[in-house]
C-alpha cells in the first residue's frame, strides 16, 4: 500500500491519478495531526490553521481599535472583558478578572492561543493613588497569573505585554527623548506596578516563554476616557457648545511636553511586534513613540480653534498631578529598525476626530 502525505490539492490530485492508473492501493494521511497544530512553531502551519490571539482588556479604548486591526490582519481573536458586550461581531468574548488565578488558567487551557496581547490593567494614574491595592493586584498579580497559565498550558504562545512610558519617571528629567536603555525610575503607583510586571515578564522570558514588552507613549483618539487630557478637553468643548456646561474649560498643567500618537498607530505597532514571533529579536523591550515633543497647551489651542463658541480657560488644582514632570518624549528607533513601523496619522487629524466623536456623544445625550 502506498501512503501519501497531504500536500497541495493540485499535487495530490496528480499523484492520485498516477497511483490509480498503476492499480496500487492508496491511503492518504495528513502530514501532521490536526490536534497538534497549536504546538507547531509559527510559520509551519501554512494555511491549515489561523493564528489565534488572546487579547486581554479587549473592550477598552485600545482594545476596541486593536480588535479591528487584528481581524483585518487575519487573526482569530478571543477577547477578555469585564462584561460581555451585546454586539460581539467576529470576536469571541470571555468574561475574566485577571486577578482570578484559576479562571485565567482555565481560559488559557481552553483557548490555546498562539499569541497573547496583555492590555488589561488599571491605567489611570490618579486611580493608582486613590486605589493602589487594586492597581497592584490587577497590574502585577494579574500579569503573574497570565504568565503562570501560559507556562503550564500554552508555553509556545508569543506574548506582548503592554507596559507604559510612565516607567521611565524621573529619567525624563534629562530633557531629551529616551530610548529603552535608560533607567526606570517610576514616580507613581501605576508606573511602579507596570515596572514590577515588566520584571516578571523578563524573568519568564529568560525561563523559556517568548515575547516582548511594549512601552507606548501617550496615545489618543475617539473612545478614550475623559480622565485623560485630550479627551477631557474635547468633551468639555462639546458640552459647552451644547450649553451643557458654562463656557469655562478646566485644565491641569498646560506647559508639560508629551509625546502623542494616534491610537491606531500604537495598535499597528503592536501588530508589527507580533511579527517578532517568527523573526526573533535580541531585545525584549520596545518604545512606541513619535519622538516629537508637544506642549499640552498646543493641543488645547488646536481644539479651541475648532470650537463654535468662545471659551475661557481656567486651571483646576484638582487636575494637577502630585508628581508631574515637564518633559516626557521617547525614541522608537529600535522598533522602526526591527519592524519597519512608522506612525501614519497626523496629530491634527486625530484631534479633529476626537472632537467630532465627543460632539456626537454629547448630541446623543442632549
Amino acid at each position: 500500500m502506498l501512503f501519501l502525505a497531504s500536500c497541495r490539492a493540485i499535487d495530490r490530485s496528480l499523484w492520485i491519478e498516477w497511483v490509480v492508473q498503476l492499480g496500487l492501493p492508496l491511503c492518504i494521511r495528513p502530514l501532521i495531526n490536526p490536534s497538534e497544530l497549536h504546538n507547531l512553531p509559527d510559520g509551519s502551519k501554512g494555511n491549515v490553521t489561523m493564528k489565534h490571539v488572546l487579547l486581554t482588556g479587549a473592550n477598552g479604548f485600545v482594545g476596541k481599535v486593536l480588535q479591528t486591526q487584528l481581524l483585518a490582519a487575519g487573526y482569530q481573536v478571543t477577547g477578555t472583558v469585564s462584561s460581555i458586550p451585546g454586539d460581539q461581531g467576529d470576536v469571541e468574548y470571555q468574561q475574566l478578572d485577571v486577578r482570578d488565578t484559576e479562571a485565567v488558567a482555565r481560559l488559557i487551557q481552553s483557548v490555546q492561543p498562539t499569541h497573547v496581547i496583555h492590555l488589561a490593567a488599571v491605567s489611570h494614574v490618579p486611580t493608582s493613588f486613590s486605589d493602589p491595592l487594586r492597581t497592584w493586584q490587577t497590574n502585577v498579580i494579574g500579569s503573574l497569573n497570565l504568565l503562570e497559565a501560559l507556562k503550564h498550558h500554552a508555553p509556545k504562545a508569543f506574548i506582548l505585554f503592554a507596559s507604559s512610558s510612565e516607567v521611565y519617571g524621573e529619567a525624563f528629567k534629562v530633557g531629551e527623548p529616551l530610548d529603552e536603555e535608560q533607567p526606570c525610575l517610576p514616580m507613581n503607583p501605576y508606573a511602579a506596578s507596570k515596572r514590577a510586571a515588566e520584571l516578571a515578564f523578563i524573568q519568564y522570558f529568560r525561563q523559556g516563554l517568548r515575547g516582548v514588552i511594549a512601552r507606548p507613549f501617550n496615545h489618543i483618539g475617539p473612545g478614550q476616557s475623559p480622565d485623560f487630557v485630550t479627551a477631557s478637553f474635547a468633551k468639555q468643548i462639546a458640552e459647552i457648545e451644547q450649553g451643557l456646561q458654562p463656557p469655562v474649560l478646566r485644565v491641569g498643567n498646560l506647559e508639560a511636553c508629551r509625546d502623542f500618537l494616534d491610537v491606531h498607530d500604537v495598535c499597528s505597532a503592536y501588530l508589527s511586534l507580533l511579527s517578532l514571533s517568527t523573526q526573533p529579536s535580541g531585545h525584549y523591550i520596545f518604545n512606541i513613540a513619535s519622538g516629537r515633543a508637544r506642549r499640552i497647551r498646543e493641543l488645547l489651542d488646536a481644539l479651541l480653534a475648532q470650537s463654535l463658541v468662545q471659551i475661557n480657560v481656567e486651571q483646576d488644582p484638582a487636575r494637577l498631578r502630585p508628581s508631574d514632570i515637564p518633559f516626557a518624549v521617547g525614541c522608537s528607533q529600535r522598533l522602526q529598525v526591527e519592524t519597519a513601523w512608522q506612525p501614519r496619522f497626523s496629530l491634527r487629524e486625530t484631534l479633529n476626530e476626537l472632537l467630532e466623536y465627543w460632539r456626537s456623544q454629547t448630541r446623543a445625550r442632549a
